[in-house]
């Protein structure tokens, strides 16, 4: 019997998921994403769209585009779920699902703390990075306060990767020493879910840019007119040009239809990514995914919110769905490996990876920084950006660089 299979969201979760579902199924049963823009922004490279090394459009593409043919899109605002009905309502109409997976993300609410909306700029956004391209164009000295204003948000290596992208846009500007960047976080090292290693390391590259970092920073307000932040516990901080990692939550949807925890997150069983509820699932960083040791003293950790998981995560769902449709026992889980490529200007990265999922404590290893690993984000910018039908040459035209510039053969 055909089936009907319903994904909300349309960023990298739900792209992958859609495309690979549509990879195993047979045409009789339909795959509908949901997305209520018909464009697709590239978030990895909106650093690069704020250092002026990217334009909008080269970093954006149709959703059309970047999906196989066969797969029906709905350009909607998702505005309801009922999962004991099996139906979810959107702003054009309704659809009934034999299985829904949500991939809606993390909404930013900068509202949450007083005077952030008005003061700060972010680069966590298509627009908010190309506004904060034109302020940094204009800054000629003085202070930058870059600050995780609260915890979780996504893409957690993206806060140091800025700091160390704009000390290298002002030394470039040959204004490095006029202008002071500082990184304050709520945390108490550096992306402390990887563990002390990555953290010192972290810390070491920031450091030998002249990053100032400041951990232990949770903030309550801003005020605009003072260009103030304030802080728990901790005396005033000024600054001449503010940018912030809002504050994150899941869409009020979720929150309204049931499906979230105390926290606001949708809890999901972290090998499978099922919810509590038959046939839905979810994944990316609209979830909450418990991990293994280095406990809060209230609270276990959470899996990191970041597009590597949500990758990895869509193609589990996927075989998970087409398996059990098939009537096979289904055995394939998600193991929590995952890695992140940090920016450190001058055309520089490093990258550390792990197994998330370990025990007694995630296993993180960490790479030197080098040219190679910044190459590599820049190959799969390409090759995700490319259209559908254009990725396998996309890939095969990225391995024959590789191979030049590494001098080891690499192919698919």
């Amino acid at each position: 019997m055909a089936k009907t299979i319903v994904i909300l969201g349309g960023g990298v979760g739900g792209q992958v998921v859609a495309n690979d579902l549509r990879g195993r199924l047979s045409g009789e049963h339909r795959i509908v994403l949901v997305e209520k823009n018909a464009r697709h922004a590239f978030a990895p490279s909106f650093l690069w769209l704020m250092t002026g090394d990217r334009q909008p459009e080269q970093i954006t593409r149709d959703v059309r585009d970047l999906l196989r043919p066969g797969i029906d899109i709905v350009e909607a605002e998702v505005l309801a779920i009922d999962v004991k009905a099996k139906r979810v309502e959107m702003s054009t109409r309704s659809l009934v699902f034999d299985y829904l997976v949500i991939a809606l993300g993390a909404e930013l609410a900068p509202d949450i703390i007083p005077g952030l909306a008005e003061s700060a700029h972010s680069f966590y956004t298509l627009d908010g990075a190309a506004r904060l391209r034109n302020a940094l164009d204009t800054f000629t000295g003085g202070t930058i306060a870059l600050v995780v204003s609260a915890l979780p948000y996504k893409c957690p290596g993206a806060p140091h990767e800025g700091a160390m992208l704009l000390a290298d846009v002002f030394r470039r500007r040959g204004l490095r020493d006029k202008v002071e960047i500082h990184l304050l976080t709520p945390e108490s090292q550096p992306m402390p879910v990887a563990g002390p290693e990555l953290g010192n390391a972290v810390r070491r590259m920031l450091e030998d840019r002249g990053v100032r970092f400041h951990p232990l920073h949770k903030l309550t307000a801003v005020e605009p007119d003072g260009r103030q932040m304030h802080f728990e516990g901790k005396p005033p901080v000024g600054y001449d040009l503010l940018v912030a990692i809002p504050p994150h939550r899941a869409p009020a949807l979720v929150r309204n239809a049931g499906l979230t925890n105390e926290a606001g997150w949708i809890p999901v069983d972290p090998r499978t990514l099922a919810t509590r509820h038959e046939r839905v699932y979810a994944l990316g960083d609209v979830t909450a995914v418990p991990i293994p040791g280095r406990w809060k003293a209230d609270a276990p950790l959470m899996l990191p919110k970041a597009g590597v998981f949500a990758h990895a995560q869509a193609l589990v769902v996927a075989h998970r769905i087409a398996t059990e449709m098939a009537g096979i026992e289904v055995t394939e889980t998600f193991r929590g490996h995952g890695f992140c490529m940090l920016e450190a200007g001058q055309h520089a990265a490093g990258i550390a990876y792990g197994d998330f999922y370990a025990e007694p404590s995630p296993q993180v290893e960490v790479r030197s920084v080098g040219r190679s690993w910044h190459l590599g984000k820049v190959l799969f910018e390409q090759w995700w950006l490319a259209p559908w039908g254009m990725r396998r040459r996309a890939l095969e035209s990225a391995l024959r660089l590789g191979s030049r510039i590494f001098g080891i053969p690499m192919t698919l």
